[in-house]
């Protein structure tokens, strides 16, 4: 089944180039079921990219997923037009009086000042409040990941000696749980971040249940009150040639980078890099929208 976007949303465009089946809202009209109406809240500056990353997560599944994008009122970026964000974007005060069967919550480009430093942090801890009550389950991502870790239970985040930058070989610790089904022993996740989570802390927390973990890259997985909340530190909605971007980007900008781990074949960045988490990816999605989402939301929310 498609996912439902906005009719002329640039994103859509990109992804039926891909084959990917998109429904736009015209025909979305005349489908007689129940789709799943998610929401994500996009603190990415590329929104576009990120739109692509996670609506084509959300497309491999038999469920039909109706998506609205969400944007802070608090803070406009620089790097989206403002035509983009007027057209496709909402923001929490026009849904607070909704009710979503998921909500997505990802990363953004500040994890190295304090949560209360962020211009928008008042403004997130409102929408992750709300999200206890009108949201089935909530994914956060990254940034998001910690920023939710510590708004609901305390965890704070600390500084790394270098950013954790690559793709990094990755253990599932509790099998049993729906999550993580159809996960290989070993995995393969993409990270890039400066900051990270306290494990002990984590570890330390009753309410919370460590899913999967790395020997270099730390926790990636995370989940409380059975999956009404979920944790995921690292980007598997990330592209194959995201850490590229990101690493060119800061080469240009003079910024000391180091290759991104386990990415270029021969760590060489002129040859292409290898895609070694669509899988998982695609996994984790279709896992958290079937069993944390669509199994366990009222009909009538």
């Amino acid at each position: 089944m498609p996912i439902k976007v906005q009719n002329k949303l640039p994103a859509k465009r990109v992804l039926e180039d891909e084959n990917i089946f998109v429904m736009d809202e015209t025909r979305a009209i005349s489908q007689d079921i129940r789709p799943l109406n998610i929401a994500i809240l996009n603190l990415m500056p590329l929104k576009e990219d990120t739109e692509v990353h996670l609506l084509r997560c959300l497309s491999n599944t038999p469920l039909q997923v109706d998506v609205d994008f969400l944007t802070t009122g608090t803070y406009v970026g620089k790097n989206t037009a403002t035509s983009h964000l007027d057209k496709f974007y909402q923001t929490y005060e026009e849904v607070k009086d909704k009710k979503y069967d998921g909500l997505i919550i990802t990363g953004a480009p500040v994890e190295q000042m304090e949560f209360e430093e962020v211009t928008y942090w008042k403004e997130l801890t409102k929408i992750m409040e709300w999200s206890k009550t009108n949201v089935t389950s909530t994914l956060h991502i990254c940034w998001g990941a910690q920023a939710g870790l510590y708004y609901h239970h305390g965890i704070k985040k600390r500084q790394l000696d270098r950013k954790l930058f690559g793709v990094y070989e990755h253990q599932v610790l509790n099998r049993k749980i729906p999550f993580v089904r159809g996960f290989d022993d070993v995995f393969y996740a993409p990270h890039s971040r400066y900051t990270e989570s306290s494990i002990e802390d984590i570890r330390n927390d009753e309410d919370l249940i460590i899913l999967a973990e790395s020997k270099e890259a730390g926790v990636l997985i995370v989940m409380a009150e059975e999956g009404k909340q979920i944790f995921v530190t690292g980007h598997l909605e990330y592209d194959r040639m995201t850490l590229d971007a990101e690493y060119k980007r800061d080469i240009s900008k003079g910024i000391p980078i180091e290759l991104p781990k386990n990415y270029y074949p021969e760590d060489d960045p002129r040859k292409k890099p290898m895609l070694l988490w669509r899988n998982h990816s695609n996994a984790m999605y279709s896992n958290w929208l079937n069993y944390y989402v669509y199994q366990v939301t009222p009909y009538e929310l």
